[in-house]
C-alpha cells in the first residue's frame, strides 16, 4: 500500500476532500503525515481528528527559506512517503524539494493551466473575461504551477462572477479532481511522457 503525505498551509479542504476519499476506500493508501508552514491552519485540526501525525515548520520563524527548506527537506525524508500532495500549500517549493521528490509530488491549482498561475488564479480569470475556468492537478516542477498535467476539470464562468464566487464553483470540482489523481498514482497508472501524463487502464 502507497504512503501518501500532504503539505497544506490553511484550511485544508482539500486535505480533507483526500481524507475523505481514503476513509471510503477510494484511494488505496495510507496518509502518513501533514507538513504545513503555518501553526494556526485548520489543516492541523483536520488531520489531528483523522490520527495523521501532524509536523510544523512555521515559516516565520525561520531566519530564511533556505533555513526553512532544509527543515521542510528533512520533514519530507522522514515521512518516507510515496507521493506528496501539496493541497493548498501556499509556497514556491525549492529545487532541493523538486528534484528530490520528482515525479512524487503533485499540486492544485484552481485555474486551467497553462492559463493563471500564481496567486489569486480566479481573480485573473475573472479580470481576463475568459468563458471557462477550472482546476488543474499537476506534478511539480522547478516552475511555477508548470509541471505535467494530469487532470483538469471546467467550470463556466458566469458575467455576474467575482472572485470568490467562481472560486466556490472551481472547489466542488477540485475536491473531486484531487483525490482521483492521488488514486492514480496509488494504482500506478500515471505514465510521463516528456510534458505529457498518459492515464493507463486498470491491470
Amino acid at each position: 500500500m502507497k504512503r501518501i503525505a500532504v503539505l497544506a498551509s490553511g484550511r485544508g479542504s482539500n486535505f480533507q476532500a483526500v481524507l475523505d476519499a481514503l476513509a471510503r476506500g477510494e484511494i488505496q493508501a495510507k496518509c502518513v503525515g501533514l507538513i504545513t508552514d503555518n501553526p494556526k491552519a485548520y489543516a492541523i485540526t483536520r488531520a489531528r481528528e483523522a490520527g495523521v501525525e501532524v509536523t510544523v515548520l512555521d515559516y516565520h520563524a525561520y531566519p530564511s527559506k533556505d533555513a526553512y527548506e532544509a527543515d521542510l527537506l528533512a520533514a519530507m525524508q522522514a515521512c518516507e512517503a510515496d507521493l506528496f500532495v501539496l493541497a493548498g500549500y501556499m509556497r514556491i517549493v525549492g529545487e532541493a524539494i523538486v528534484e528530490a521528490f520528482a515525479g512524487r509530488m503533485i499540486n492544485i491549482h484552481p485555474a486551467l493551466l497553462p492559463s493563471f498561475p500564481g496567486l489569486h488564479a480566479q481573480r485573473q480569470a475573472v479580470e481576463y473575461g475568459v468563458k471557462v475556468a477550472g482546476c488543474t492537478v499537476h506534478f511539480v516542477d522547478a516552475g511555477t504551477d508548470s509541471g505535467p498535467i494530469i487532470i483538469q476539470r471546467c467550470v463556466p464562468v458566469l458575467e455576474d462572477d467575482d472572485e470568490d464566487s467562481l472560486a466556490e464553483r472551481i472547489i466542488v470540482e477540485e475536491h473531486r479532481a484531487l483525490p482521483e489523481a492521488v488514486a492514480l498514482f496509488c494504482e500506478d497508472r500515471i505514465e510521463i511522457d516528456g510534458r505529457c501524463v498518459r492515464i493507463l487502464p486498470r491491470a
